[in-house]
This record gives C-alpha cells, sequence and structure tokens, in this order.
C-alpha cells in the first residue's frame, strides 16, 4: 500500500519495475459461416478460401466495397444480373435444381442467366405475360415458340417435350 491510503485509495504504484512486453498483433481471421444457406455465405467461403479481400471481390464485380460486406452478412441478397458473374465466380451453381416442368425450366434458365422476364420476353419475342403464364404452367407454347427455347435450352433440349 502507498503510504498516504487517503489521498490514492486502491492504487499501486511499482517504480522499480520497466517491463515493457512486446508481442505481434493478432491475425485478425473472418469467421466461415456455420451453414451455407445463402448466396453470401458461398461467396464469403470461396473468398476466404482464395484468400481475396472484399476489396478485391468487389473490383471483380464491379462492385462497391459495402456491397460485399452485405452480401456476405445476408442483408442484402445480390441482384438478378449479378447471379451468373457470382456463379462462374463460385465455379458451380449452389441452388441449382431439377426443373421439374417447363415453367420451372424458363425460371431457372432466367435465374442463372440472369435474365429478368421483360429481357427473356424480349429475346424470345414474345410478350412477357406470355412468358410468364409459361413460366406458371397456365399456357403452353406454340410449337415455334417451344423451338426458340429449345434453342435457349441447347445444353438439353431433349428433356423438353411439346405438349399442345
Amino acid at each position: 500500500m502507498s503510504p498516504c491510503p487517503e489521498k490514492r485509495p486502491h492504487r499501486v504504484a511499482l517504480p522499480f519495475c520497466h517491463l515493457t512486453l512486446k508481442a505481434r498483433k493478432p491475425v485478425h481471421r473472418e469467421k466461415y459461416p456455420d451453414f451455407m444457406k445463402t448466396w453470401g455465405d458461398h461467396i464469403k467461403v470461396r473468398r476466404l478460401d482464395l484468400k481475396l479481400t472484399k476489396r478485391q471481390l468487389s473490383l471483380r464485380f464491379h462492385v462497391d466495397d459495402t456491397t460485399i460486406y452485405l452480401w456476405e452478412k445476408n442483408r442484402v441478397k445480390p441482384s438478378l444480373a449479378q447471379i451468373p458473374k457470382i456463379i462462374e465466380f463460385l465455379g458451380r451453381d449452389p441452388f441449382e435444381k431439377e426443373a421439374e416442368n417447363l415453367g420451372d425450366r424458363i425460371r431457372e434458365y432466367r435465374r442463372v442467366h440472369g435474365l429478368s422476364q421483360k429481357k427473356f420476353s424480349e429475346q424470345l419475342g414474345v410478350d412477357q405475360s406470355t412468358l410468364e403464364e409459361w413460366e406458371k404452367g397456365e399456357h403452353q407454347p406454340t410449337k415455334r415458340h417451344f423451338d426458340k427455347l429449345a434453342a435457349f435450352f441447347a445444353s438439353s433440349p431433349n428433356t423438353l417435350t411439346f405438349e399442345d
């Protein structure tokens, strides 16, 4: 205790100790997600595996650094237009589904290629409401439109069958 406890309560002075502690600053390691349920989880794991910074990844995707942060924190989902770039970055589509019918196949194609209904309907040369009806299964395309669709699905056109 100090000689004057009333002036300096609870303080201990060690004037004879001139020791300086030195150590490396700990390396901050980002935590991998426990479960990979979202686009952000998959992006973060791939980025960490490749030892890329958020800045490097943002330059690759032509987005702001904050966008990568928001994706990885699952506060914002990537836009439809970014999905093809993300799939290419990941090397696979983590949410690929087996299409059970023509409507599912159209939706999956649009998602993978980052196309809105409006853009895809323009490419097909049909009205957007027509494409929407095909996706919902309310109507089937004509033979001519079916052939156009099959051309877009060139990777596996034989899985589609024409129905009147």
